[in-house]
């Protein structure tokens, strides 16, 4: 979001319904994806991750920002890449230790919504190392896919795909991090912020 860019409480907005349709988007995947519909299941990673950008560019360029927005943007990217690896590692096109290193970084996050609400705050804003290893994450999944058929083609995707899964790992954990780091910061602020009780007067 650029700065002095205010967040609305709108809902009907055009960033809103591409993030909709996105959420939307995900059954249709983890069907696709099941039945062996590679072709169709990699034209609506495509999309999905086109649609990703864009609602971002129109919410600043429409002056669209909006609280919900902010909330079910990174909800569906994260509902994506979930369904994404649980459809990959039931192909076996991915190990199971990615499944788990990354669904553990969430597991992470939400562990933390707990100790943000006890200091009245909502879910921390998005950090640009987690928007980061996010979209290489998204632009992994399809060259993992696609690395399944034979030839060249296969095996170039497959270089990239890792390639593309390995930074998304490491940024996505960089951000973990950083947001533990802000969550302790937060709470150690909100401590030192509480009055001391006052004794009572005898």
């Amino acid at each position: 979001m650029a700065a002095g860019q205010q967040v609305s409480s709108r809902v009907v907005t055009v960033p809103n319904v591409i993030s909709l349709v996105r959420l939307l988007l995900v059954p249709v995947f983890a069907v696709l994806i099941v039945e062996g519909y590679d072709l169709w299941a990699l034209v609506v990673l495509a999309v999905s991750g086109a649609s990703d950008w864009l609602d971002g560019v129109l919410a600043r360029r429409l002056d669209q920002v909006s609280r919900l927005g902010q909330m079910l943007d990174p909800a569906a990217d994260r509902l994506f890449i979930l369904v994404t690896l649980l459809g990959l590692a039931w192909r076996d096109v991915v190990p199971v230790w990615l499944v788990v290193v990354i669904v553990g970084r969430d597991l992470l996050l939400v562990s933390l919504l707990p100790w943000l609400a006890r200091h009245g705050y909502g879910p921390l804003p998005v950090s640009f190392a987690g928007k980061a290893g996010t979209f290489a994450l998204l632009y992994a999944f399809p060259l993992l896919l696609l690395a399944e058929m034979p030839g060249w083609l296969g095996d170039a995707a497959a270089v990239l795909g890792w390639a593309f899964t390995w930074w998304g790992i490491g940024l996505y954990w960089v951000a973990g991090l950083q947001y533990v780091a802000q969550t302790r910061s937060l709470a150690a602020a909100g401590r030192d912020a509480d009055p001391a009780p006052r004794e009572e007067t005898p």
